[in-house]
């Protein structure tokens, strides 16, 4: 785990360093609160962090409330390091968004089980946010997190111009697989189905399960030309696939329905919409089509 050390005194930060180094720890250190605040901005800024409360520019206190008030920031956990120990102190720093608080000079263990501890917690927060967002069975992104995603990228078209795109796949006569094999064979269709999708996708794509037997695949930055070829390029892979599946080879075919626009021209449902009718059409023109 990567720990953000912002300490502007070089002996103990050089401690900081040795001993959180030994633990197996990877530091990044600061030496004044500016650079520490832009450090945390980055988008690999560590979640784990032991911030001093008097330094140059910028102090912890005032770092604290900056993260606490940042809706964006993912959520991180804040160590105070101070030489002040009144009580008042401690409920200052607590009250500013610290998750923690030690006195210098700090003793070994003491920063060790504090450490662990905080670690644990931010264990515990992403396995919720998983949870929250992704689909348990399939492991990719939910319902839920899908439309949250989409429309965060739509908004993103009114600045970028450029256009969005939907893709709504269903697996056809999905519960016939149902009824002849079970359902844990269905469900080993839907993640290896899942798989596949998520393999042929650029890294700015996003894939979640819409529900049942359907997917959605959002394509910033794709026009409805490319999102179809995109489609079509899923749907022959999916058809040429075999799951295996209690030493039996499953084979499946998908109708997918395209659509692409920008907004403030339209909105997420409306493209949803268009993409729902698409694929409706693909369905009742014979299945296995785009």
């Amino acid at each position: 785990m990567k720990i953000l050390i912002a300490e502007d005194e070089d002996l103990m930060r050089l401690w900081l360093e040795t001993v959180l180094g030994m633990w197996g720890y990877e530091c990044i250190s600061y030496t004044d609160g500016e650079q520490a605040w832009q450090g945390l901005q980055q988008p690999d800024a560590p979640q784990l962090v032991i911030i001093d409360w008097e330094m140059p520019k910028l102090d912890g206190i005032e770092i604290c409330r900056r993260v606490r008030d940042d809706p964006a920031m993912r959520y991180t956990y804040i160590i105070m390091l101070t030489g002040k120990s009144e009580t008042t102190d401690i409920v200052e720093a607590l009250q500013a968004g610290a998750d923690d608080f030690i006195v210098k000079p700090c003793h070994p263990e003491e920063l060790k089980v504090r450490l662990r501890a905080g670690s644990r917690i931010l264990q515990l927060q992403q396995e919720l946010l998983l949870k929250a967002s992704h689909d348990q069975l399939t492991a990719i992104f939910n319902r839920g997190m899908l439309m949250e995603m989409a429309a965060r990228e739509l908004d993103r078209t009114t600045r970028t111009k450029a256009p969005l795109s939907l893709l709504l796949l269903d697996i056809d006569f999905f519960k016939h697989i149902n009824d002849r094999y079970g359902h844990q064979a269905g469900d080993a269709v839907l993640r290896e189905t899942a798989l596949c999708i998520k393999a042929d996708l650029r890294s700015i794509d996003i894939a979640g399960r819409y529900g049942g037997e359907e997917f959605m695949v959002v394509l910033p930055h794709c026009d409805a030309d490319a999102a179809f070829h995109v489609a079509e390029r899923l749907r022959v892979k999916l058809t040429a696939h075999s799951i295996v599946y209690a030493d039996t080879a499953l084979k499946i075919t998908v109708s997918i329905g395209v659509a692409s626009g920008a907004a403030p021209a339209v909105g997420l449902e409306d493209l949803f919409r268009e993409a729902d009718r698409a694929l409706y059409r693909a369905i009742n023109a014979g299945r296995n089509r785009v």
